[in-house]
């Protein structure tokens, strides 16, 4: 095929830039985004893509460079998505969840040649540009910005073809480590995580896709929207989640498939639109991922009409790896399913590193096309995340006789929040650059909401006053909202294994006992509040 931004150069098989210039040829008059209510077809996203990728090649951008982009879901943010798709640049999407201190660290480890900005988080990426002291031109998204004009390149690059192993997406992502890492994606890596999404649970031209979950995370691409693109769908993107205004767009859009978390599903059962909204609601896909759900989840939205399907992947796998079928996972409470095609997965003794048959519980391993091509800039985290072609998932899962796997634990020690990973070492790291903090140490707890949320153990330096109130400001100043711990508890030590590492497991009891303890102080002074009684100072 040759891309219509230069008929010189011919694109690899698996490229994703010809996806949306093939399907501006077939469908040209069919919408390919809804953006509140406005509307895009494919043939005004697929010239809008092509001319920015002509004008950021002109300018001297080229495969090899990374495009940093701070953006809400937009039509704009996917317009350049796949300008560099079209072009061979890598696409980097960065969290607007995260602090100035948190977001200059990732855009240090990106080294972007551009730096792409959408007016609303304009005051966050100047702060974190200030403070990383990046030096790569900085411009608006859209058709008044980097559209209109393109600032020249610091290094010119020599144009080439795109190829399949070219770098599409760096997804950066909490690990077991402090420092958040860069996933890298190729154009292949892509390719087969959608051929295998459009096997398992395929999307049609008619089809309707709800994107909501962020576009600085992987399933907000792979995870529907691109194979909707590839089919010729209609993606509808929402920015934020609002439970009720979701239900309003499943219904007024005629919605008929979705991506979400646990959390999201479970406030959407609980909005008062719930019962008016699903009896009538068009949808007939709902996958769920970023956990495991909970039997009452799927029993809610089983009655309702729609059982959800489980899926469980992470980025590194681009980031599909095992789906459950709604039928099946309606009967198989904490199941997350078999492999998707073209994947392959193996439990192996985390001791021995010995591959384990049949029934076996044992750390999840994977590997196929859609791997990725490593961590950007760091060769060691990469071999440590490997064994030979293989991937170390770090979660520790269950196969059942059927070939049906559960997640047992997980080795690695970052938990899940509302869908958004948590590296311990991240927040203790934070919790540490306050004056009076000697140690930290911090662990997940179950939640009925969020799925889990971080307590934090803070040792103070010697002779500090500190207290748990201020420490909580000074993680709110630090951290992003979902890192920030519910619970912080002030202690002597930390405890430790025979061998001087930090016994987490002892923690996490002791976690478990804080939050049930304060659990029942609130609801205890809710029921003084309803009766009349004093509560915790008040007076009376």
């Amino acid at each position: 095929m040759t891309s219509t931004a230069d008929p010189d150069i011919d694109d690899g098989p698996h490229t994703i830039g010809r996806w949306i210039v093939d399907r501006a040829t077939r469908s040209p008059e069919r919408i390919a985004i809804d953006d509140r209510g406005v509307t895009t077809d494919y043939v005004t996203l697929a010239a809008r893509a092509t001319e920015l990728a002509d004008a950021l090649r002109r300018a001297g951008y080229g495969p090899g460079d990374r495009i940093a982009t701070v953006s809400g879901n937009s039509t704009d943010h996917v317009v350049a998505f796949f300008a560099c798709a079209i072009s061979g640049m890598a696409f980097v999407p960065l969290s607007w969840r995260l602090t100035p201190r948190e977001l200059a660290d990732v855009l240090t480890r990106a080294e972007p040649a551009l730096v792409l900005i959408e007016d609303e988080h304009a005051a966050l990426a100047g702060e974190a540009l200030r403070v990383a002291a990046v030096a790569a031109p900085v411009a608006l998204l859209g058709t008044t910005g980097v559209e209109s004009s393109a600032p020249r390149a610091a290094n010119p690059r020599r144009r080439r073809p795109v190829r399949d192993d070219d770098p599409l997406l760096v997804i950066f992502t909490s690990g077991s480590e402090a420092a958040p890492k860069g996933v890298v994606l190729t154009h292949a890596n892509c390719f087969w995580n959608n051929l295998a999404l459009a096997q398992a649970l395929p999307l049609g031209q008619d089809d309707v896709v709800l994107a909501m979950l962020p576009q600085f995370h992987v399933a907000a691409w792979n995870c529907q929207p691109l194979l909707a693109w590839w089919v010729g769908a209609t993606v509808v993107l929402e920015r934020s989640f609002q439970p009720t205004r979701v239900l309003q767009l499943i219904a007024d859009r005629h919605v008929t498939a979705m991506m979400g978390v646990p959390t999201q599903y479970a406030m959407l059962a609980s909005d008062r639109e719930w019962e008016t909204t699903m009896p009538a609601a068009s949808l007939r896909l709902a996958l769920v991922g970023g956990a495991t759900m909970p039997a009452s989840l799927q029993e809610a939205w089983t009655a309702s009409g729609m059982p959800l399907t489980q899926g469980y992947g992470l980025t590194e796998a681009a980031p599909n790896v095992l789906h459950l079928p709604a039928a099946e996972a309606a009967r198989a409470p904490g199941a997350v399913g078999r492999p998707y095609p073209h994947v392959s997965v193996r439990v192996v003794d985390p001791a021995s590193e010995l591959p384990l048959e049949g029934e076996a519980t044992g750390e999840l391993w994977v590997r196929g096309p859609s791997v990725f091509a490593g961590y950007l800039g760091d060769d060691a985290a990469t071999a440590r995340a490997m064994s030979g072609d293989w991937l170390r998932t770090g979660d520790l899962v269950s196969r059942d006789a059927d070939g049906v796997f559960r997640v047992v634990d997980r080795l690695k020690d970052i938990f899940i929040s509302g869908g958004e990973n948590v590296a311990p070492a991240e927040v203790e790291y934070a919790l540490c650059l306050h004056p009076l903090v000697a140690a930290a140490a911090v662990v997940g707890v179950p939640d009925e909401v969020w799925g889990e949320r971080g307590v934090a153990f803070v040792v103070p330096a010697l002779g500090a006053a500190v207290s748990a109130d201020e420490l909580l400001a000074h993680a709110r100043r630090n951290l992003a909202a979902f890192k920030v711990p519910v619970h912080v508890e002030l202690v002597d030590e930390l405890p430790r294994s025979s061998i001087e590492k930090l016994a987490r497991s002892r923690l996490r009891d002791r976690a478990r006992v804080l939050v049930a303890r304060s659990s029942e102080r609130a609801d205890g002074e809710n029921g003084r509040a309803a009766t009349g009684a004093p509560t915790r100072g008040e007076t009376r």
